[in-house]
């Protein structure tokens, strides 16, 4: 599926039945999983029938299963011109000024 057009509730839930697949893929019960990521049972089989969870869930069920690798490449800052290139460098070259201690009295 292709996520552009969908609505955020699908996009949960293909990524629970994506989660769930790789478990079952790897043989492990629900209850070895959350075990293994740390979280109760109840989150993990939420995760896996609709998506909901914290992103903590999340993450520890990805790292669990071995996927992490599979987060490198999400949410990272795609440059497709010169112009974007030198915009992005700017701002991680931005600082804040110091802050200034208020004098009292």
């Amino acid at each position: 599926m292709v996520f552009v057009m969908a609505a955020a509730s699908e996009i949960l839930q293909i990524l629970g039945q994506r989660l769930r697949a790789q478990r079952l893929a790897q043989e492990l019960p629900q209850r070895d999983l959350a075990a293994m990521a740390g979280l109760s049972l109840g989150a993990l089989r939420k995760l896996e029938s609709s998506g909901q969870s914290s992103l903590e869930t999340l993450v520890r069920t990805v790292q669990a299963l071995g996927l992490v690798n599979e987060l490198d490449e999400l949410f990272v800052l795609q440059r497709e011109s010169i112009a974007q290139m030198d915009r992005a460098e700017a701002i991680g070259q931005r600082q804040r000024a110091t802050r200034r201690r208020k004098q009292g009295p």
